[in-house]
């Protein structure tokens, strides 16, 4: 159903549990797989769920420090501050100095609560990011750090499965896109 290639985009690597993943297959549906991959998650020794979570880059990492996927799930692929219109190059100016203020201050808290986390807990802070902004992650972040281990282990296993079960239906929704517009006539446009 799927190659060990998209396994590995979708689960960011994490070579063992791929293989406990592969192990387990086939599947009939990926709704079957990503059952599966929830089982299988939350059932491995406790340093193979370490090398699932750790597969995933911190929040807030450096854009080239991340896959293709976490780069636009961490929103690096969006234009901070873009103009809605009507502004004068002052302003535009002045915005864009404001939220270049405001990136670096968010990418600060980001570095303390990953340096935070990871000695509290040992394991990095994963999390499904389902289009939020880095800023709007940062509530959620701090108060984490107040968990249990186990409970913030738990969890991290969960959004690892979720973030891959997004990225699987975006990719195959892409996929139905690119079939549909090779089968669509071409427009008046295209025709001239």
């Amino acid at each position: 159903m799927m190659d060990r290639s998209t396994l590995e985009a979708l689960f960011e690597g994490a070579p063992r549990f791929l293989d406990r993943l592969g192990a387990a297959g086939p599947f009939a549906t990926p709704a079957d797989l990503f059952t599966a991959a929830r089982t299988i998650v939350h059932a491995m020794p406790e340093a193979e769920q370490l090398e699932l979570i750790d597969a995933h880059p911190r929040l807030g990492a450096p854009p080239g420090a991340v896959s293709a996927l976490s780069y636009v799930e961490q929103g690096y692929d969006r234009a901070v501050g873009a103009p809605a219109g009507g502004e004068t190059e002052i302003e535009l100016d002045v915005a864009a100095e404001l939220d270049v203020a405001a990136e670096l201050d968010v990418a600060a808290e980001l570095e303390r609560l990953n340096a935070a986390y990871e000695a509290r807990f040992g394991f990095r802070y994963c999390v499904f990011v389902a289009g939020r902004s880095r800023a709007e992650m940062l509530p959620g972040f701090a108060a984490a750090l107040d968990g249990d281990r186990d409970a913030e282990c738990r969890r991290a296993l969960d959004a690892v499965v979720d973030i891959a079960f997004d990225r699987h239906a975006r990719m195959d929704r892409h996929a139905r896109m690119d079939r549909h517009a090779k089968l669509a006539p071409p427009t008046a446009e295209a025709r001239s």
